[in-house]
């Protein structure tokens, strides 16, 4: 299975923002991670469908947009309009909502010509978004809590990322991409990929490398 790299550019200069995303695809990145945070779901606010608007010319990545909101629905439709190519949303922020409120996001995504993913947090069972598996291109496990960048990977993360490919191959879906984020780095790329995982978003270990094409392509190996 393919490994994707996928750069934070949470990690990057916003004030230099498109030649940020120039620079990681000129070294070899495989998508842009794009961590949207409105303040709520998580205390820090980043930045909105704009953003990826302005930077979506810019690049022929895939934009990978993880909305960490608390009503994801009702951003969908800026976001596929300013050209996410995947959007990623909170198991946790669906559930708060209905039972139901999860699966309504992931089809509407789709309803949009984007592809769907679902992500967990660390406290939270990864057996509970199995229900959804049919439904997603990809699963984002969180290896960190959400909100700021360049925390410690959590190796109890490791179990649950054995336990998504295990099952993602189980429903018949064993090439379906599983992403990691948080703390990832060239320490852990290596068990992170061993236990399962074929996308690896890294913000610091990417930005504040002396060599980005360096770093990104000894991640892939």
């Amino acid at each position: 299975m393919k490994i994707k790299i996928a750069p934070s550019i949470l990690s990057a200069d916003f004030a230099n923002m498109g030649a940020a995303v120039k620079k990681i695809e000129e070294c070899g990145a495989d998508l842009i991670h794009c961590d949207i945070m409105d303040g709520s779901f998580v205390e820090p606010i980043t930045f909105g469908s704009q953003m990826l608007k302005n930077i979506r010319p810019l690049t022929k990545l895939p934009l990978d947009a993880h909305l960490m909101v608390e009503h994801p629905k009702t951003q969908i439709k800026f976001f596929a309009e300013a050209g996410a190519d995947i959007i990623t949303v909170h198991y946790e922020a669906c559930a708060k909502i209905s039972e139901s409120y999860l699966e309504e996001t992931l089809r509407l995504i789709k309803s949009c010509g984007v592809k769907c993913g679902v992500v967990v947090n660390p406290d939270v069972p990864v057996e509970n978004i199995f229900p959804v598996f049919p439904l997603v291109d990809m699963v984002l496990i969180m290896s960190v809590y959400p909100g700021y960048g360049g925390q410690k990977f959590i190796p109890e993360t490791l179990e649950k990322i054995k336990k998504a490919r295990e099952y993602a191959q189980v429903t018949g879906k064993p090439d379906m991409d599983i992403e990691v984020d948080g703390g990832v780095s060239l320490d852990n790329a290596q068990i992170i990929k061993s236990a399962g995982a074929n996308v690896l978003v890294a913000g610091s270990a990417i930005f504040n490398s002396t060599d980005m094409q360096k770093t990104i392509a000894e991640l892939k190996r």
